[in-house]
């Protein structure tokens, strides 16, 4: 058993052993490729390490001995050079418990895995080894524990994104006044590997601090940019396109889980670039979110939550392989909420990676909140998309029937909201019926009332013989709703190849002649909704053979170009007069193309063409 030295021949060893150990580590960098007679020496060293502690172990219970005799006074004085004399050894030290806590930690140890003793104490040491090798760390620590001998053997240990390959000696102690047996760790660094390129952790100077909440900003505004761009809008795209840019600048794994109809779904899972992962990516995908403790805590707290050093490896749930932290090789976690009880985002970082901090907790749930809000615009978008595409239809026929006698085409291009335009083409008693009109104003109400207005005209002409007699019949019931808007309408019933028409303010129907001739109807009228005695033009037109008719809608002449000049009824005559011997599908489209270009491509308003062409 190794005898009790003198405090002062205990100091002097150490300060050799100190002076050694530095020589060493200057001939290890010196010649690297030549590592074996250093290592030779190293082992040497920590075996005299050992030795040292095991003196100073016994000088510790000497001088507890001599306290209890004594009163204590030269007792205590020792007691707390050795305390100083544990912080200040040259090799990590550090005392663990029977189950693997960190319970005391000397300087050198806090400056090779580069974090305070207050982070270190009261942590679980087999997290620091590398996963590989923590089932022999721990078969090594209880069996110093059980057989009472000390375990010598080569380990790696992982922590700030530095990877330390050590000899680690293993040695059961007996401490005074501590109840179990604990463990004294002496570890002698042979390799360090410099962390991966990217986001540091501990102390950081000035300079540091302020490049790194540049980058947060930045990654803010890079979140704010993607969530914001249309397609995010448009296409279920944001909650993958959030993923994997998190995936780039903060994290190896990203977990997205979403709550629909009550229950959690996982819904993106964004994996290492780096290595193949296809069948891991997969267990991931198909673990049960509501299996995972983290997940479920965070979703029901509303709060986020940062485990710098992962230290229950049933966190994140478990599969058929085990603990899916052990599986992915996850080292740190960080796990915040998406917008109001909306979902949870899971990152996840390898041992070889620096781990989350509370200023990467602070940014990830500041992107879960701008998350949740894209969502749920996303989801408002969606459904007024379905309301405005429902209510499309309800005033635009899917397609035109064949009119004996007669070809017919249409375009209808929504504008840059949702409108109320309207057109129809039916048959009715006898003949055929036509209509098209708009409500002034936009929005959902605007295109509500278009329908019915439409839907009116339309089922009137089933007993209606005359169209003036509908489009009156149709304004009274608009002004009995007392709606407040009121519609631009024409109405028109075909018999052979006479057109009797009814207009309520609308504009005038243009008459496209074989000579190119363009003459407008007389339109007019008094839009409905504004009074039960309002009263309306009615015109018969008959047209001749290859004789062209065109309706068109306000959106049309309003269109504006750069210089902020309208379309007009003149440009309009001019298109139309180029079109001469076109059917009425090539005239639409010769129309939509001129505007286009008139206006560059804008569009503010509905754009309606309907053209008729006898034959």
């Amino acid at each position: 058993m190794t005898e009790p030295m003198g405090l002062a021949a205990l100091e002097h060893a150490v300060d050799e052993l100190a002076r050694r150990v530095s020589s060493l580590r200057g001939a290890g960098a010196a010649y690297p490729k030549d590592l074996a007679p250093t290592l030779d020496a190293a082992m040497a060293e920590l075996d005299t390490a050992v030795e040292l502690l095991y003196g100073a172990r016994a000088e510790m219970r000497r001088s507890g001995s001599a306290a209890r005799k004594g009163g204590g006074g030269g007792g205590q004085r020792e007691l707390k050079l050795l305390r100083q004399v544990f912080r200040s050894f040259p090799v990590p030290v550090v005392v663990l418990d029977g189950g693997g806590v960190v319970r005391r930690v000397n300087s050198e140890t806090t400056r090779v895995l580069g974090s305070p003793d207050g982070y270190l104490v009261g942590r679980s040491f087999p997290l620091l080894v590398d996963v590989s090798r923590r089932a022999a760390f721990r078969s090594h620590l209880t069996s110093a524990l059980q057989t009472g001998q000390s375990a010598a053997f080569e380990t790696r240990l992982i922590h700030q994104g530095r990877t330390h390959t050590v000899q680690l000696v293993l040695t059961p102690l007996q401490l005074p006044g501590e109840p179990q047996q604990m463990v004294l760790a002496v570890a002698l660094p042979t390799e360090v590997e410099p962390p991966r390129p990217g986001l540091t952790a501990g102390s950081l100077d000035q300079p540091e601090l302020l490049v790194a909440a540049v980058r947060r900003q930045e990654l803010l505004a890079r979140m704010a940019a993607l969530l914001l761009d249309p397609d995010s809008l448009l296409q279920p795209v944001a909650l993958a396109r959030a993923a994997r840019l998190l995936g780039g600048e903060l994290a190896d794994w990203v977990v997205a889980d979403l709550v629909r109809d009550g229950r959690l779904h996982r819904s993106s899972v964004v994996a290492p670039r780096d290595q193949p992962l296809g069948g891991l990516v997969r267990t991931v995908e198909q673990a049960e979110p509501s299996a995972c403790p983290v997940v479920t805590q965070v979703l029901e707290r509303g709060s986020g939550e940062v485990h710098e050093m992962v230290d229950d490896e049933l966190l994140f749930g478990v599969t058929a392989e085990g603990p899916l932290l052990t599986v992915i090789e996850a080292g740190s976690l960080l796990c915040a909420p998406i917008g109001r009880d909306q979902g949870v985002l899971t990152l996840l970082r390898s041992h070889d990676r620096p781990p989350f901090t509370l200023a990467d907790l602070g940014l990830v749930e500041e992107l879960g909140r701008q998350l949740g809000l894209a969502l749920r615009a996303q989801e408002s978008f969606v459904s007024r998309s379905r309301a405005a595409e429902a209510l499309v239809t309800s005033v635009v026929p899917r397609t035109l029937p064949d009119v004996p006698g007669f070809e017919a085409a249409a375009i209808y291009n929504p504008g840059s909201s949702v409108g109320a335009e309207f057109y129809d083409v039916f048959p009715r008693p006898g003949g055929w019926g036509f209509t098209m009109g708009g409500a002034v104003g936009k929005g959902q109400e605007a295109a509500s009332v278009s329908a019915v207005v439409r839907g009116g005209l339309r089922v009137l002409s089933a007993w209606e013989s005359d169209p003036d007699q509908a489009v009156r019949k149709v304004n009274e019931a608009l002004v009995s709703q007392g709606t407040g808007m009121f519609v631009m309408a024409v109405s028109g019933y075909v018999s052979g190849r006479t057109l009797r028409v009814s207009s309520a303010g609308h504009h005038p129907a243009a008459l496209v002649h074989a000579d190119g001739t363009v003459r407008f109807a007389s339109g007019g009228g008094v839009p409905l909704g504004i009074s039960p005695e309002s009263e309306t033009q009615v015109e018969e037109i008959t047209l001749g053979h290859d004789q062209l008719l065109v309706f068109y809608s306000e959106g049309l002449l309003s269109s504006r170009n750069a210089r902020g000049e309208t379309y007009g009824e003149d440009r309009l005559a001019d298109a139309l007069a180029r079109c001469v011997g076109q059917a009425p599908a090539a005239v639409v489209k010769t129309l939509e193309e001129d505007r286009h270009a008139f206006s560059g491509g804008q569009v503010w308003d509905e754009v309606v063409v309907l053209a008729l062409r006898a034959v």
